[in-house]
């Protein structure tokens, strides 16, 4: 029974690594560009209202239910003594400390910092040139890690099913 609820908190794991991996990646490709090519104002108020819009129940769930999901495939990975263990672990860790953690501590601040300013001030400006790239580049590695989990769940779940 055990190995049943850890294959499936491996999946669900890998999917959610993959949903939130594509969420990075369409801001990376395509939102990020886009607001390049606004007016400064125009981008600080655009990207003010991406990040309050992200933050609703079905994008939290999928976000941090993620980071449960893995911790709880690896423990659960763990008791069952399966020789995928440490993909499951390496997955977790790729999903929690480089998506989950960096957003937190790298990308959240300077979300609010951001939500702070008025578009069209000159503190309005300075953030923005602060924020740039600074988010874009972690928002990368969150892609990166996420996308990685992802692979290496797979990896560690067909490892499981094999035996």
């Amino acid at each position: 029974m055990i190995d049943r609820i850890a294959s499936v908190a491996t999946v669900v794991s890998a999917v959610g690594c993959g949903l939130v991996a594509g969420i990075m990646l369409a801001f990376s490709v395509s939102v990020l560009p886009g607001l390049a090519s606004l007016p400064v104002p125009d981008a600080v108020a655009a990207m003010q209202k991406f990040n309050a819009a992200i933050l609703n129940p079905l994008f939290l769930a999928l976000f941090v239910g993620t980071a449960a999901t893995c911790a709880l495939a690896t423990v659960l990975t763990y008791l069952t003594g399966r020789g995928s263990a440490a993909l499951v672990l390496a997955g977790a860790v790729l999903y929690v400390v480089g998506c989950f953690a960096i957003t937190m501590v790298l990308n959240v601040p300077l979300n609010d910092a951001l939500a702070g300013v008025d578009p069209g001030s000159a503190a309005g400006a300075q953030a923005w040139q602060n924020f740039t790239d600074k988010w874009t580049v972690w928002n990368n590695v969150r892609t990166v890690a996420a996308t990685a989990a992802c692979a290496v769940l797979i990896v560690g779940q067909g490892r499981s099913a094999l035996g």
